[in-house]
C-alpha cells in the first residue's frame, strides 16, 4: 500500500486513540462548574458546597463561577467545549425557560446533558405578619374573594418564586396582582414591611423571617412537612395538592460530552452527595438530598422533559412570558 495512504488510514486511529486516552484520564485539569444564579443566592450557594465535596471525588480542584440571570450562565456553559470542563447547575427555571423565553440561544433540553439532580428544596407559601388568617385555606379564599386588591411577590420571571406564585394563582381562580421583584431578599423586605400581601419562596430563603415572626408561614410544597417547621402544613395536607413543587438543581455539561466522561462526573456528584458534611449544610439549609434514583443520568434526563412539559400549559395559561 502507498505510504501516504497508510497515514491516512492511521490517522483517523491515531485521534480515535487519542480521544478515548483523554476520556480515561479525566480529569487532568480544574473543572468550572458555573453557578445560574447571583453570587451569594440559592443556586451559589447549593454549587458551592457540591462543588467543595466534588473535587475530592475527581481528584481536581473544582472551582465555582456565577453568572447571574436565567439564561447567561446556561448560554455560556452550552457554548463551551464539551469535554468535561466546563459544567453548570441550575435550578428548576431550566425547564420553564423553555415556554417562558419566546427566543433562547440555546434549546432546552437538547443543548444539555443532565448529570443528576444534586437537590430539592420545598417551597413556603408566606404573607406579611398582620395577614388576617387562620390557615392556608382562609389565605386562599381572600385570594379568590379580593384577589385583585392584594399583591403577590415574585423573585423576577423564571424564578422558583414565579413558577410557585403561578400555581397559588391557578388554585385561587388566577386572582392577584404580581409584583416582580429582582431577587426573594428585596420581596421578603416589603413583605415584612406590609407592603406586599403574599410570596411563595422557597424555604432556605423564608425559614429565618418564619422563625422570628416577621412573616406567616402558611403551607409547604413538599410531601411532608418540614422538620425546621414542623407546625406548618403541606399544601396537600391543607386542600391545594395542585400546589406542590420542589426548587430542584440539578447539573449539566454541554450535550456532546463522550459518554465516559459524564458517568465519572455524575459518579462524583453521586459520591459527594454521600458526605456527612455536605450533608449538615444541606440540613441547615432546608435543602434535602434527592432520594438516588433521582441522582441518576437517566432520571434526569427523563425528569428535565417532564418538566418542561408540566410547566408549559402552566405558563401559556397564565401569559407570563419574557422576551
Amino acid at each position: 500500500m502507498h505510504p501516504t495512504r497508510r497515514g491516512l488510514l492511521a490517522a483517523p486511529l491515531i485521534l480515535a486513540g487519542t480521544a478515548r486516552a483523554q476520556e480515561a484520564d479525566y480529569p487532568t485539569r480544574p473543572v468550572t462548574i458555573i453557578a445560574a444564579g447571583a453570587a451569594g443566592g440559592p443556586t451559589d450557594t447549593v454549587t458551592r458546597i457540591v462543588a467543595d465535596s466534588m473535587g475530592r471525588h475527581l481528584g481536581q480542584p473544582v472551582v465555582v463561577e456565577s453568572i447571574g440571570g436565567s439564561i447567561v450562565g446556561p448560554q455560556r456553559m452550552v457554548q463551551s467545549k464539551p469535554d468535561g470542563y466546563t459544567l453548570l447547575i441550575n435550578n428548576i427555571g431550566m425547564a420553564a425557560s423553555a415556554t417562558l423565553y419566546r427566543s433562547l440561544p440555546y434549546d432546552v433540553p437538547g443543548s444539555f446533558a443532565p448529570l443528576g439532580l444534586v437537590s430539592d428544596a420545598a417551597m413556603t407559601i408566606v404573607t406579611r405578619p398582620d395577614f388576617a388568617a387562620k390557615d392556608l385555606a382562609a389565605v386562599m379564599a381572600a385570594l379568590a374573594q379580593r384577589g385583585d386588591a392584594l399583591n403577590m411577590a415574585t423573585a423576577g420571571l423564571g424564578s422558583a418564586a414565579n413558577l410557585c406564585a403561578l400555581l397559588v394563582q391557578q388554585a385561587a381562580g388566577n386572582r392577584a396582582t404580581v409584583v416582580v421583584f429582582r431577587g426573594t431578599a428585596p420581596a421578603i423586605a416589603e413583605l415584612m414591611a406590609g407592603r406586599i400581601d403574599l410570596l411563595c419562596d422557597q424555604a432556605t430563603n423564608t425559614i429565618p423571617y418564619i422563625r422570628d415572626n416577621r412573616v406567616r408561614a402558611w403551607g409547604v410544597s413538599s410531601p411532608q412537612r418540614l422538620p425546621g417547621l414542623p407546625a406548618v402544613p403541606t399544601t396537600a395536607e391543607a386542600g391545594f395538592g395542585g400546589i406542590a413543587m420542589s426548587t430542584w438543581h440539578g447539573l449539566y455539561a454541554p450535550a456532546g460530552t463522550p459518554e465516559p466522561i459524564q458517568e465519572k462526573i455524575s459518579a462524583a456528584m453521586r459520591a459527594a452527595l454521600q458526605e456527612p458534611k455536605l450533608r449538615q449544610r444541606y440540613a441547615e439549609l432546608l435543602t434535602d438530598i434527592p432520594a438516588p434514583e433521582r441522582q441518576t443520568i437517566a432520571f434526569h434526563r427523563r425528569f428535565l422533559a417532564e418538566e418542561v412539559a408540566r410547566w408549559r400549559p402552566i405558563i401559556q395559561a397564565a401569559g407570563a412570558y419574557a422576551d
